[in-house]
């Protein structure tokens, strides 16, 4: 299938624009709304050039867990469970692109989506804005918002008609806290030996609001690179990126830590999430001669916190048949370290400190055992019924494992980790 141009991209409306380079992006688009009214001697040039496009999702899905919510990724509320039996806030979502070109090496692209978020409302946010300068057909730069570059399908992920699934593996694409960089990105066009490569650097920072009482996700120096590499119906993308991360979540708890001296202020320094450098690199390839496809990435996030460092993977091999696509997916996460911790020890503390000592022993537990430890089998059918329209259906069996809720969130306390969860999904696909 061939992605449009407009689906390659990913953006998020913040509050309030903090952002310079965002903030200088949007209004350098807006000043080329003000002036194309007057470009008038670029018009035989074919100058300036509007381009519109939407896509769409709607969706419903079924959770088996009684216990917890499934989601999609950290950033959606999921609802699907213990909030809803049937929830349409898994999937469901809209966004919408309006680009302009004004000469021939600049050009401008906002896009909006509206989807359930972690505020509990499908209030529009700006998920891509940025200027773009073509410095030569091979070479261009850009300045403002971009979606992260990282795994095979990370610049179209939301727009569910370019997918072959109802949505992207969540073991590997779940996990990632920010999600969009406001900043610079430079790519680069390069042959060698009959292979075809875009190579992609960028640097900013990007937050992303994770409550409606004004905790964010904040990531600082957020420096990466990414490289595709085409040959023929082959396609591998491998990123990496690291950036000073911090998460406005538990601190409270790892501030209780600290009132226990050296051994609580060690533990709060160990999985306490402020300005931890953090890193993930992944690796995907894809190959789809026309007739079958197969997919496959593989990746590692480490954030040296209470996030864990996990490692993921998926593999996704399907055929087509007419207008039908059946597939079936394999999805794994796994922790690289320990997702249990014996705190603080009671034996060196006064009696009368113990019990809240082990209070925050079995907080402490219960964030760490939010560290996924998962594994996924799914089955799928699209039907391509209408051109620019797509059905899809999509079983999934989830079993959490060692203790963990693996990508489930709203856990409660009657959640047994080691029990397959069943979801059904259901979407309609579209873009216009």
């Amino acid at each position: 299938m061939t992605l449009p141009l407009m689906y390659q991209c990913d953006f998020r409306w913040p509050g309030r624009l903090r952002s310079p380079s965002l903030t200088m992006a949007i209004g350098a688009f807006v000043c080329l709304l003000s002036v194309s009214g007057a470009a008038r001697a670029d018009d035989a040039a074919g100058f300036p050039a509007w381009t519109f496009g939407a896509y769409g999702t709607l969706g419903a899905a079924y959770s088996s867990e009684r216990q917890a919510d499934f989601t999609a990724n950290v950033l959606n509320p999921g609802e699907a469970g213990y909030t809803h039996r049937v929830s349409p806030a898994v999937d469901s979502r809209i966004g919408a692109q309006l680009g302009v070109s004004l000469a021939p090496r600049w050009s401008a692209t906002i896009q909006l989506v509206s989807e359930r978020n972690l505020q509990n409302s499908y209030r529009p946010a700006v998920e891509w804005a940025n200027i773009k300068y073509q410095v030569t057909p091979d070479f261009s730069v850009r300045l403002g918002r971009i979606s992260l570059p990282i795994f095979l399908a990370g610049d179209y992920r939301k727009a569910g008609y370019a997918l072959v699934w109802v949505r992207p593996p969540a073991e590997v694409y779940g996990g990632l806290p920010v999600s969009s960089s406001d900043g610079i990105d430079a790519s680069v066009r390069w042959t060698a030996l009959g292979v075809n490569h875009v190579t992609q650097a960028f640097f900013g920072n990007g937050n992303v609001k994770i409550d409606d009482k004004g905790a964010y996700a904040r990531g600082r120096q957020l420096a990466g690179l990414s490289n595709t590499t085409t040959l023929g119906d082959l396609s591998l993308r491998a990123s990496a990126m690291t950036a000073d991360l911090t998460v406005d979540l538990a601190q409270p708890l790892f501030d209780a830590f600290r009132q226990f001296g050296p051994q609580g202020a060690a533990l709060a320094d160990k999985y306490g999430l402020v300005h931890k450098r953090a890193a993930i690199g992944s690796l995907g390839v894809s190959y789809d001669p026309g007739n079958w496809f197969l997919m496959s990435e593989v990746s590692r996030l480490n954030a040296r916190s209470f996030l864990g460092d996990k490692t993921a993977m998926y593999a996704t091999a399907g055929y087509r048949v007419g207008n039908l696509a059946p597939y079936v997916t394999y999805a794994k996460v796994k922790s690289n370290g320990a997702t249990r911790d014996q705190g603080l020890n009671l034996a060196y503390l006064p009696p009368a400190a113990a019990p809240a000592a082990a209070y925050l022993n079995g907080q402490l537990n219960g964030l760490l055992s939010t560290i996924a430890i998962q594994q996924t089998v799914s089955a799928g059918v699209r039907w391509d019924f209408s051109p620019n329209r797509a059905f899809k259906v999509q079983y999934d069996r989830l079993l959490p494992q060692g203790g963990s809720s693996g990508t489930l969130i709203h856990v409660q306390p009657g959640f047994k980790s080691g029990r397959a969860v069943h979801v059904l999904s259901a979407v309609l696909d579209f873009v216009f």
